[in-house]
């Protein structure tokens, strides 16, 4: 290469991607869950659930501001994020789990890039027509008002949907139906409308522009899913063994045209690339940019009904299943490739951490305390020579309503607490709070506790209610400290 020659370019002018429109088993499945999910999404934090009259009535909701986490019934609160942390733990071992087993079939199916894509593409399909038109439209040079009204329709359209994406988002961070006319009246908070400007950017950027480009470039996934697959995973395949050679379909005879060597199942009519998401050939191999989503098996197995060829020529398969049928073998029984030993670890795993946080939710109380000493000073002698101890005794309530707290003690039968603020033992704690109380222990003159170093003593806490108690363990200092 001369100097004056340029530099070759690293990296190839992207081609979009305009997928031809499929029907089969598993674009109805992709269809299916993206009808459930965006569903989800989107109505979700309308749903109510009267929680009572301090609480919020929104069935999901992350309230930052109070630091509460609702989801239905149940309530998090600050001290039980390893709730959270296990479901995040969790999530993380279901997509091992997935991945072992079936490949990158969270990618093809659930994953919102793929979702959100979809939706985009059907989008653009109604407006612009099948995948022919679109890149009729697309490789038109001249913008006369035809492609200048079905561009401006279709960015609309891709516009709506992310304002519908980014608004939803902030719904499950307040209260929905408060929050809707606040933004309609421009009395909403700065951050919910910044929110809503990001993730409408963001959904139009992502689904409609860049869309395969995040899946390839972008996403991290890819590249962590190699170290979770074998050959013994299910991934979206192809036979060469029985499709090649490839040629094309003899429409006199009806059949593939007669060569030699003897002609594959394969006609080349690339219809599995016509229909990937991301515009890759299968045929290929296993490739980086696939995301198991089965559309091209769809497409394949709708030809081989057409020119009266067997289905399964792209189709699920594990790779050790290629040598055992190109040796003419039987392929393995599916759930043989699905219950092995890395599939039976994760799943294990993952009902572990699942019937652990189930445990936990169930034997948590509604009530709870946190007993901090006050070591300035250690203790006080009082004039009649009692010796006092201070502490800060935090109190959650976590029912609906207000509730009074009795506290009470359990050690040296000398001692007595005292509550600050009221000469009663028990004080009433607002609903859904964690009420600060100082809380005095006292032990008289001439008393063990009040001579010796230290005393163990526990306090108790009594919904006076329905009597659910709880208790806390600290120590008393005495004059001997």
């Amino acid at each position: 290469m001369s100097d004056s020659d340029p530099a070759p370019s690293l990296y190839a002018a992207r081609e979009p991607v305009f997928p031809r429109r499929v029907s089969g088993v598993f674009r109805n499945l992709k269809w299916y869950i993206l009808a459930i999910t965006l569903g989800i999404y989107y109505i979700t934090p309308w749903i109510r659930w009267d929680r009572g009259p301090s609480l919020p009535d929104q069935a999901v909701l992350l309230d930052l501001a109070n630091r509460r986490f609702y989801f239905f019934w149940i309530e998090i609160w600050p001290h039980e994020f390893y709730f959270v942390a296990g479901l995040l733990i969790m999530a993380g071992l279901g997509l091992f789990l997935f991945t072992s087993a079936l490949g990158r079939v969270w990618c093809g199916y659930a994953c919102p890039q793929t979702v959100w894509t979809d939706l985009f593409i059907l989008v653009e399909r109604w407006i612009e027509g099948d995948r022919n038109a679109r890149l009729r439209l697309h490789r038109q040079k001249r913008m006369d008002f035809r492609k200048a009204r079905l561009r401006l329709t279709k960015w609309t359209a891709w516009m709506l949907i992310g304002l519908a994406t980014g608004g939803a988002w902030v719904f499950y961070f307040a209260d929905a139906p408060t929050l809707m006319v606040d933004l309609v009246t421009g009395q909403a908070h700065p951050i919910a409308y910044t929110t809503m400007l990001v993730l409408t950017a963001t959904t139009f950027f992502f689904g409609g522009i860049a869309r395969e480009q995040i899946c390839i470039y972008a996403c991290p996934w890819p590249r962590i899913q190699a170290a979770m697959m074998d050959e013994d995973t299910l991934v979206v395949g192809y036979r060469d063994w029985r499709g090649e050679p490839r040629g094309k379909l003899n429409k006199k005879k009806g059949q593939a045209e007669v060569a030699d060597p003897p002609q594959g199942d394969c006609i080349d009519c690339m219809a599995c690339v016509n229909v990937c998401p991301v515009g890759i050939d299968i045929r290929d191999g296993q490739q980086l940019e696939c995301i198991t989503c089965a559309l091209c098996i769809d497409a394949c197995d709708d030809v081989m009904d057409k020119i009266g060829k067997p289905r399964g020529l792209i189709d699920y398969m594990a790779l050790s299943d290629e040598a055992h049928e190109r040796a003419g073998q039987p392929p393995k029984n599916i759930w043989k490739h699905i219950l092995r030993p890395r599939t039976i670890m994760y799943t294990s795993m993952w009902s572990f951490v699942g019937l652990a946080l189930v445990f936990a939710l169930f034997i948590r109380s509604d009530i709870d305390l946190t007993v901090a000493p006050v070591r300035n000073p250690t203790f006080v002698t009082l004039s009649d020579g009692s010796v006092r101890n201070t502490y800060d005794v935090r109190l959650r309530n976590k029912h609906g309503e207000a509730r009074p707290f009795k506290l009470s003690l359990k050690g040296d039968p000398a001692m007595r607490v005292q509550l600050e603020g009221t000469p009663y033992a028990s004080v009433e704690v607002p609903a859904d709070t964690a009420y600060l109380q100082r809380v005095y222990i006292v032990t008289p003159k001439g008393a063990a506790a009040s001579d010796a170093e230290s005393t163990p003593v526990r306090i108790w806490v009594e919904d006076l209610t329905n009597g659910e108690r709880a208790y806390k363990d600290t120590t008393f200092n005495g004059k001997g400290n």
